[in-house]
């Protein structure tokens, strides 16, 4: 663990825009088949339990993700857009050739427990790939190009509280990192009505 926090802060907090029912087009990387990485974050679940989930959320293996790169809310994205930003999309990251990753030793962030993603510059090159493909459709990108860093989180915190008990179960691990092949990037629909990170996916675009 390289930083830590002074607090803890709860995660679940309703962002601008967002209410229960809302949903959302974003690109993610998913791990779907990857057991490395369902491995690990098993490894951080176990070790995180005795908290409660009054104090973490832990993410489920079907959930677990590296978020990427957000377009806009159902519901105020025109669909045909979003069929036009798939299809730039898929142009664009055929040219990027499937990479392996390394994710992990873990990070404590205020509001998650965080593995850090390593190389990150293919993972930059994947955003800044689809990030062009909205431009190719949109007149602005949402969101910010900077500020990025490429993460995985195991764990939110689900409260505002210190942070000592967390730290002290993660300064006692010694967990061996996980391999993943990151060959595709998918476009899915998420919300956050039950307090976890959930989606349908629209479309999943494979790298070259």
């Amino acid at each position: 663990m390289t930083t830590q926090p002074e607090i803890m802060r709860n995660h679940w907090w309703w962002r601008p825009g967002w209410s229960v029912g809302r949903r959302f087009y974003t690109w993610h990387l998913t791990f779907e088949g990857q057991d490395d990485v369902h491995r690990l974050a098993a490894e951080y679940r176990s070790a995180l339990a005795s908290l409660g989930e009054d104090i973490l959320t832990p993410i489920p293996d079907r959930w677990l993700h590296l978020t990427m790169q957000g377009i806009g809310f159902v519901g105020e994205t025109k669909e045909q857009d979003v069929d036009a930003i798939v299809d730039a999309a898929h142009s664009r990251l055929s040219a990027i050739p499937a990479f392996d990753v390394q994710i992990g030793p873990e990070v404590l962030d205020p509001e998650a427990v965080l593995l850090h993603v390593h190389p990150d510059s293919p993972v930059r090159s994947v955003r800044n790939a689809i990030r062009d493909a909205i431009g190719d459709v949109l007149d602005e990108v949402p969101e910010k190009a900077e500020g990025f860093t490429p993460h995985v989180s195991v764990a939110y915190s689900a409260g505002d509280g210190p942070v000592e008990p967390i730290a002290q179960i993660l300064t006692g691990l010694d967990l061996r990192p996980a391999q993943a092949r990151i060959s595709s990037a998918e476009l899915i629909v998420i919300h956050r009505d039950n307090q976890m990170y959930e989606w349908e996916t629209f479309a999943k675009v494979s790298l070259g």
